[in-house]
């Protein structure tokens, strides 16, 4: 065996033994902090759902109050329109109805709410014999016109409306809005878009 300078014996696996364990606490640092890191990203994604839109105080199609926490606890699609609309909101109703019963079929829940953006017309009154047509668990939505027009700016609702021949009609956001179960926003359906593609994503909403 070779031997140091001052006579002692050589140890050829030290150095070795040193770096094997130099690079074990390398790693088990590593690790940690990759935890660390990915326990902060967790917590900061829960932080981060908050609910959309502003708060409000409506009235529903049994002249009952309804507020922006009647949105949360689960999947909620919720569409904005108005009774006089000739074809792109009753077939989003239909829509919307067709995928809540299937849905329902597999044992998975969907809030859908329909939120008037002519409140001067559509009275809670008007707005429950609409919806009783559909023969689906729909919440429609009226109000103040004041009230729902503050709703209507604060969620980021286009809607204007346009005259015509001493009538008029609305303009307004096409797109339906989907939220998780804590009212955060999660995506959209577009107006005439796919019936499975709209299917998996509500699908997928009941799972957050």
């Amino acid at each position: 065996m070779a031997e140091k300078p001052d006579g002692a014996p050589r140890r050829p696996f030290a150095r070795l033994r040193w770096a094997l364990w130099s690079m074990v606490v390398v790693v088990a640092v590593a690790l940690a902090i990759v935890w660390a890191l990915g326990a902060r990203q967790v917590t900061t994604v829960g932080q981060a759902l908050e609910p959309y839109g502003t708060p409000f105080q409506l009235t529903d199609q049994n002249g009952e109050t309804i507020s922006e926490t009647d949105l949360r606890g689960g999947a909620a699609a919720v569409f904005f329109g108005f009774t006089h609309c000739p074809e792109v909101c009753p077939t989003t109703l239909y829509e919307l109805a067709g995928h809540q019963q299937a849905l329902a079929a597999d044992g998975q829940e969907l809030k859908v709410f329909f939120v008037t953006v002519d409140p001067e017309r559509d009275t809670p009154e008007v707005m429950k014999s609409y919806i009783s047509g559909l023969d689906a668990n729909i919440t429609a939505i009226s109000g103040d016109p004041e009230a729902v027009r503050a709703m209507l700016k604060g969620w980021g609702v286009h809607y204007t409306r346009v005259e015509t021949d001493g009538d008029y009609t609305m303009d307004h956001t096409a797109s339906v809005f989907l939220l998780g179960r804590e009212g955060q926003f999660v995506g959209t359906l577009a107006y005439g878009e796919n019936t499975d593609t709209a299917r998996e994503k509500l699908k997928r909403l009941t799972t957050l």
